[in-house]
């Protein structure tokens, strides 16, 4: 399993995949808001995904996971 991660804190502001959908590296797949600034997070590696462990607008850490790929 492959897992994305959050890079800082901040709150989840919007979700730009969902279960099931197929992502390649490099894509966008949420966007994070922390001291007034957007900041992508994308996708590492390609693949499927299999698990949201976040929804919109919750507050997250750095290093928590975002979501998790399948092959």
């Amino acid at each position: 399993m492959k897992m994305v991660k959050i890079q800082m804190a901040g709150n989840l502001w919007k979700l730009l995949v969902k279960q099931g959908d197929e992502v390649h590296k490099g894509q966008e797949v949420a966007i994070l808001e922390s001291m007034k600034m957007e900041i992508p997070i994308v996708a590492e590696e390609a693949g499927v995904i299999n698990k949201l462990y976040k929804s919109e607008g919750e507050f997250v850490d750095e290093g928590e996971v975002l979501l998790e790929l399948t092959e």
